[in-house]
């Protein structure tokens, strides 16, 4: 529950902002490098880890714990009994004893905590205004909050340490029938149980005054129902002697890991009663999340780097807020798209060496795609409609009579290059771009070099779908002075 508010605001110039941005750059860059093996290192473990499991998969058997069998030596084996430890675990602070697996004890203190919200306000010339609001509340812990380091320490201070520390004892034998089972099968189980202490006698003498027994456990502090900074919880856990299943090697009367020709080891084991498909196919489930958690972390550290590196460009445009929250916007963009290739490429390499077959498909796939979306963007350009239009005017004197429109493909290569001009024009009024085509390709053979010239083939090339040739021409007219090839190819930021 919430108890107080602080809030404190900050004013950030332009300068120390761009300064701290270039700062960042190196971070960025540390970020973005890091990226590039973590998710290359993750596609190699992945295919090991898969490897691993279908190998262990097609090895396994399942036997009998009852006795050990000597000709299950050193083979994969699946097991499933009841796992029992053989020796009494005895918390060593108070009088709390388990024949237990595990035996936890977990001590919290009642103590201030600090949380904080920060938002940020831009501010007109690339300054930057921060408030940061702090919240204190009471909470129960079992870490020691240093209350030291608080924004406003008074009014919020806690203990300087806690009288106890949570503790876990953990069984040294644990036996599966007429196995033992390996400390790190023992590891993974955590099927944790309350266990209440003994309230025979009095509350043991190391609380002090103020303990009593509360709920399961221990109280140190004057009333439970009403607790005070400071006042200390000490509950306990076991877990009891419980079902299991596991997949391990058998070794002598152990169990413990197994190593596969693929390089990885299999010691599997869950509470309850499992198949050996079972477990494995969780073992693949819990495998495919993990890979796919480790590739968006790297697509996300990776994110997060170019958009340190790209940082500067938007402090800059703060000047103008507006623009700033643009070109931040902009960059943001830039980053992810550039991220999220960055990463297929290398998860693609990746492949490449860990799945050969796959890994190239992979590449294949990604080519195509690529040359559709360029092909698609090409299209674009080429359907968008240009603002051009061929010019009311002819380019060069016409003869006294204009010729109609021809009926044919032109032929006479002896008429003039006015008259060829004349007859692209009239084709390309009525729709025949191909022959309007030809008669200005004559014309500028003919000797019609001139930048309206140009211009015109550059607009019935563009009609035509051809925009490489229709910009070839667009640049010849736009530096033989031409305003509106130049103002065309300005538009689409074109270098002529």
């Amino acid at each position: 529950m919430s108890e107080d508010r602080f809030t404190e605001v900050t004013h950030t110039g332009w300068g120390s902002r761009i300064t701290s941005s270039f700062k960042g750059i190196i971070l960025g860059l540390v970020f973005f490098i890091v990226a590039f093996p973590l998710l290359f290192w993750n596609e190699g473990r992945a295919v090991k880890r898969y490897k691993t499991l279908k190998e262990g998969q097609g090895a396994v058997v399942s036997i009998d714990a009852k006795q050990v069998n000597p000709q299950n030596e050193g083979r994969l084996v699946h097991v499933m009994g009841q796992a029992i430890p053989t020796t009494l675990l005895e918390d060593p602070q108070f009088p709390v004893t388990s024949k237990a697996i595990k035996l936890k004890r977990i001590v919290e203190m009642y103590q201030w905590q600090e949380d904080k919200e920060t938002s940020t306000r831009k501010k007109l010339g690339g300054g930057e205004e921060t408030i940061t609001e702090y919240t204190y509340s009471r909470t129960w812990s079992s870490n020691h909050i240093n209350s030291s380091g608080f924004k406003k320490s008074d009014g919020h201070q806690n203990p300087g340490s806690m009288p106890f520390s949570s503790n876990t004892l953990v069984s040294a034998n644990v036996t599966l029938d007429a196995f033992i089972l390996s400390s790190g099968l023992v590891s993974k189980i955590n099927a944790y149980q309350p266990l209440a202490v003994n309230q025979s006698e009095g509350p043991p003498l190391n609380l002090g005054g103020d303990g009593k027994f509360y709920d399961t456990g221990y109280y140190i502090g004057q009333d439970p129902g009403s607790p005070r900074i400071g006042d200390i919880r000490i509950k306990f856990q076991h877990i009891p002697p419980l079902g299991v299943s596991l997949i391990a090697k058998q070794q002598g009367n152990r169990f413990v890991s197994y190593r596969t020709r693929a390089g990885g080891e299999i010691e599997l084991l869950q509470t309850g009663t499992h198949t050996a498909e079972a477990m494995f196919e969780r073992a693949q489930f819990q495998n495919t999340l993990l890979t796919w958690g480790i590739r968006l972390g790297g697509l996300l550290l990776m994110a997060i780097g170019l958009g340190m590196i790209l940082k500067p460009l938007s402090v800059i445009a703060d000047v103008i807020p507006l623009i700033g929250n643009i070109v931040g916007t902009g960059t943001g963009i830039i980053a992810f798209v550039l991220s999220l290739a960055f990463s297929m490429i290398t998860v693609g390499v990746a492949w490449i060496v860990y799945r050969p077959v796959l890994g190239i498909g992979l590449f294949v796939l990604s080519a195509v795609l690529i040359s559709f979306l360029l092909f698609r963007k090409s299209s674009k350009k080429i359907t968008a409609p240009p603002p051009l239009h061929v010019p009311s005017t002819p380019t060069a004197k016409p003869p006294a009579s204009p010729p109609a429109p021809p009926k044919a493909m032109v032929e006479n290569t002896t008429e003039s290059p006015a008259q060829l001009i004349q007859q692209g024009k009239s084709f390309f009024k009525n729709n025949d771009p191909e022959k309007a085509l030809e008669c200005f390709t004559k014309a500028i053979e003919a000797g019609a070099d001139d930048a309206a010239t140009h211009y015109n083939r550059g607009v019935v090339n563009q009609k035509m779908g051809k925009t490489r040739a229709a910009m070839e021409d667009l640049k010849i007219a736009a530096r033989l002075g031409n305003g509106k090839a130049r103002a065309f190819l300005a538009s689409k930021n074109i270098k002529w």
